[in-house]
């Protein structure tokens, strides 16, 4: 019991200093808050070799991970510049914070207003991604919000350094370094205790695989905008251009296997699977993906391993793809709506019709037309960076930016009207 009461403590003083800090960020200028994003970010670059050294002690912990785990938290010379770039985008974006989206006069005369406002004191909980110590930390900045964050214990050394580096950089232009906090405990205990710290955390985004993401939607006091665990279709139309089907998929499932907007389940229409699935099938085959297919797949591309009923669900984030043949789009949407994340779906074709029937009616935050699912990210959105992809409806949809950081608050300008 003693050790419980000393990690509660030890949370609730971060979150007073995370308070202490949001109080200060309110008073910062957009100017002193794109150029803390600046200081950061060469911060980053000038300690790349520290960060790669704390990443590989890491990765030599890291012998119990599946390759795509580990994937996920390697950091290299080019990752961190990525980072670092994120945040001068971030810094280039407008401020979101004080502008007032609508204003109007009500009967009374009162001019009425909604203005953007920081959400306050954001808690992340993720899992081997220590990109998100960076990203997150950029996006809450630049709009006014604290953040505290809470990594796996797999990447810890990795988010010790670069936290340490984002705090130092901060204090160096005399902002609260207490702005950014991580938590150096990553047992479940601690989790659990940060779930609950409802006196401090305005809201908490979970982000990693779905059992953690339900963990924390299931448990959590705090109000939770969930992200979501991806598992993506693509679908082939009949009238899909087999070039475009083949590096379309390939792209999808191969470029970057273990993030949740890889593509994980192919679906193509019977009209064209006999000529189309073998070409796409030995794409991916060279690539390494291994297909699981169901008995109409396999039965054109007998190497395919036979699909289960849980196949459908999987996200394999691997070289893995399951197939499934359909004779119709009605077919292939009501597959993916009942099956899919709500994370980002494609249709590859040349029919407009058969395009638009499947944006209006799949159930998913980012549905495409003949392109990967890949560019679901905040960066290639133009966001700068993200703090996590919501699969939700409500607050936020879709890769998260600066925009969905904040909270509105009506403000009222009266001439000593009273109510009648």
């Amino acid at each position: 019991m003693a050790s419980e009461t000393i990690k509660t403590s030890q949370l609730e003083m971060m979150g007073q200093l995370a308070k202490t800090a949001e109080t200060q960020l309110s008073q910062l200028s957009n100017q002193v808050r794109n150029q803390g994003l600046k200081v950061m970010a060469e911060a980053l670059m000038t300690h790349t070799e520290d960060i790669l050294k704390a990443n590989q002690i890491d990765l030599d912990n890291a012998t119990d991970l599946k390759a795509s785990f580990v994937d996920r938290l390697t950091l290299t010379v080019d990752r961190i510049k990525a980072m670092a770039e994120g945040m001068q985008q971030v810094a280039q974006l407008p401020d979101p914070i004080g502008s007032v989206d609508k204003m109007w006069q009500n009967d009374a005369g009162l001019m009425i207003g909604k203005q953007r406002v920081p959400l306050g004191v954001i808690g992340i909980i993720f899992e081997a991604r220590p990109n998100v110590t960076a990203d997150a930390s950029a996006l809450a900045f630049k709009s006014g919000n604290a953040v505290l964050l809470r990594g796996g214990k797999e990447a810890i050394k990795t988010n010790i350094a670069i936290s340490d580096v984002l705090r130092e950089a901060l204090a160096s232009i005399d902002v609260d370094e207490n702005a950014i906090q991580l938590v150096h405990d990553t047992s479940h205990e601690t989790a659990n205790e940060m779930m609950a710290l409802t006196g401090y955390l305005d809201v908490l985004i979970p982000r990693g695989g779905r059992g953690l993401i339900q963990r924390v939607v299931t448990t959590a006091k705090v109000p939770v905008i969930e992200t979501g665990a991806g598992n993506c279709h693509i679908y082939v139309d009949q009238y899909a251009e087999l070039q475009m089907a083949v590096d379309i998929t390939v792209n999808a499932k191969v470029q970057r296997p273990s993030v949740c907007n890889a593509a994980e389940k192919l679906v193509i229409h019977s009209a064209v699977a006999d000529d189309y699935l073998p070409v796409i099938a030995a794409a991916l085959a060279d690539q390494g993906v291994q297909l699981r297919g169901d008995e109409r797949a396999r039965a054109i591309v007998p190497s395919m391993v036979a699909a289960t009923d849980a196949d459908w669900d999987e996200e394999y984030n691997d070289l893995i793809m399951a197939v499934k043949v359909v004779d119709s789009e009605d077919e292939a949407i009501a597959h993916i709506n009942a099956h899919n994340t709500k994370h980002s779906e494609a249709i590859i074709t040349d029919n407009y019709q058969n395009g638009q029937q499947f944006l209006k009616q799949i159930d998913a935050a980012c549905v495409y037309i003949n392109a990967s699912t890949r560019f679901t990210d905040g960066f290639e959105f133009g966001f700068g960076a993200e703090i996590g992809i919501s699969t939700q409806k409500l607050h936020a949809r879709g890769p998260m930016g600066l925009h969905e950081l904040t909270s509105t608050k009506y403000i009222i300008y009266g001439e000593g009207q009273v109510r009648q």
